[in-house]
């Protein structure tokens, strides 16, 4: 049981190592959904719209990654 246990959460891990990369992706998708059938939005720019969204998530979430990794001085 042990051994399901273990391999479930490498699984999971693979696809969500960041929560907030994972979070806000799936936020965007919810709001500019919402904006498509409920406000009236066009789909071509809900498109656009969640494009440069998801663009600027993974920018954000790289650059984070990025500053924590720094190399150590000594």
């Amino acid at each position: 049981m042990s051994f399901l246990a273990s391999a479930s959460k490498e699984l999971i891990g693979m696809f969500i190592d960041d929560g907030a990369l994972a979070l806000l992706s799936i936020l965007l998708i919810a709001i500019i959904a919402a904006a498509v059938e409920f406000a009236g939005l066009p789909g071509l720019t809900g498109g656009l719209l969640l494009l440069a969204g998801c663009i600027l998530i993974l920018a954000e979430s790289t650059w984070r990654a990025a500053r924590g990794k720094r190399p150590s001085d000594t």
